[in-house]
């Protein structure tokens, strides 16, 4: 543990690493899938339920609570003095289908338990402390990633409440359902003189911390990504039509597929092709239009855009041979972001009060909120080995030692972070919290 985790029994048992891990499983039964599978996704009354379970644990870490215009649950925890500019610690609750237990949700719990152990230990603030559960990172629901760290960012565009999901709900309609006011999302934003920096614990999503034998690691930057929707469109027909007639769709985009992975591994880049719909989808007629999505990464933005160029052409090319068209949308535009040197040094001498003196630095090849809040304040990440880098899924797994570590890293980099900050003047009034610091919001919702 580190000097600071005083507070008695009490607040240490229930920011151990069992209790971390405990309340993971409380947050996986919060789920629209059977069977144990965890889906969770925004605006959904499994949102209301597990705002309303975080709300409790951040009251009972002392702080107080509110949900923001755009449905993120807040705590904070006020510094020396009322109104200072606040350090935010989270990450997300929302899930994507079939999902793994900790990507996002650990790292909210973390950031939970840090607070609770400084608020315990009495150390003077030089600045607020604030928790931030993200509402939705995940774009699941409305096929846009990181709606709830946007809103917080600043940068929601006013299109988006257009955005509809696969039930014809519209965002805008969702946010009314679940009791905001879409006119007033921009009250969820913060402004850069409010914060003084964003950090955020989550698992790595990749082997290198475990090939390594590393427990913890630092995040140097997040890769930039663009997403798109593509569409393939030939004839449908009879399948005993002979292959010189045919302009078959599917095999246009099998080919389609096959390029970008090509064209991705020879650039050193990440894309995925993780989606595709087949139309009329028959078993005896050539596929008339396919439609499937894009997910292209890089740790530079001129590499990404460059190989994105020279994957549309490529497509064009392909589908001209074939007799096919090929249509793009962008349906997302992620610039890359480099993590704090002053927030990194933090981490470090945080990853460091555990034993580890030299930690890896790694590339976030996946995004995270912390892209968006990187908008209104300097960001930095703490990751976490996870077994096999698998994440996203089920078999996602984290050892209890290094959740503790972890833990144990988070709230020495805050105290870092407090030791190197002179008193700052007080700032402007802390967010206003709608919801008392002596209830959670209201009903949770059926639990699964």
């Amino acid at each position: 543990m580190t000097a600071s985790s005083g507070g008695g029994p009490a607040t240490l048992d229930r920011t151990g690493a069992l209790s971390l891990l405990a309340r993971c499983d409380e947050l996986a039964t919060y789920s629209t899938l059977p069977g144990g599978l965890i889906s969770r996704v925004y605006l959904t009354e499994e949102h209301r339920a597990v705002n309303a379970l975080a709300a409790e644990w951040m009251i009972e870490a002392g702080m107080r609570t509110w949900q923001d215009a755009a449905g993120n649950q807040c705590g904070r925890l006020e510094g020396r003095t009322p109104g200072l500019p606040a350090l935010l610690l989270g990450s997300h609750l929302d899930t994507v289908p079939s999902a793994g237990r900790y990507d996002g949700i650990l790292g909210v719990l973390i950031a939970i338990a840090a607070v609770d152990r400084i608020h315990a230990s009495g150390i003077d603030l030089p600045f607020a402390l604030e928790v931030v559960a993200f509402g939705d990172e995940e774009g699941t629901r409305f096929g846009r990633a990181l709606l709830g760290s946007r809103a917080l960012a600043g940068t929601s565009d006013p299109a988006w409440l257009d955005l509809v999901d696969e039930h014809g709900v519209t965002l805008r309609d969702a946010y009314t359902a679940f009791g905001l006011d879409p006119s007033l999302l921009g009250a969820a934003a913060r402004q850069p003189r409010e914060l003084v920096g964003y950090l955020e614990a989550h698992i790595e999503q990749g082997p290198y911390l475990e090939e390594a034998g590393h427990a913890l690691g630092i995040v140097s930057s997040i890769a930039g990504a663009r997403r798109f929707a593509i569409t393939v469109n030939g004839h449908a027909g009879h399948s005993g039509t002979p292959f010189d007639r045919r302009h078959d769709a599917l095999a246009g985009a099998a080919e389609i597929v096959m390029l970008i992975e090509r064209t991705a591994r020879d650039a050193g880049l990440i894309a995925t092709v993780g989606h595709l719909d087949v139309f009329p989808n028959a078993v005896n007629v050539i596929p008339g239009r396919v439609e499937l999505s894009l997910d292209l990464r890089a740790e530079s933005d001129a590499d990404r855009d460059r190989v994105w160029q020279q994957i549309s052409t490529d497509m064009t090319s392909i589908c001209e041979s074939r007799g096919l068209t090929v249509e793009t949308r962008q349906t997302h535009n992620a610039p890359a972001v480099a993590c704090s040197p002053r927030l990194r040094d933090a981490i470090a001498a945080g990853i460091a009060s555990t034993g580890n003196i030299e930690p890896m630095l790694l590339l976030s090849r996946a995004g995270h909120d912390g892209m968006a809040v990187a908008d209104v304040t300097d960001i930095a990440m703490l990751f976490i080995r996870c077994r096999g880098g698998v994440s996203h899924h089920p078999d996602e797994h984290v050892l209890a030692a290094d959740v503790a570590a972890a833990t144990d890293a988070f709230e020495a980099a805050v105290l870092a972070l407090v030791a190197a900050t002179p008193e700052l003047a007080d700032g402007p009034a802390a967010p206003s919290a709608p919801v008392a610091a002596t209830s959670a919001p209201a009903t949770p919702g059926t639990e699964a």
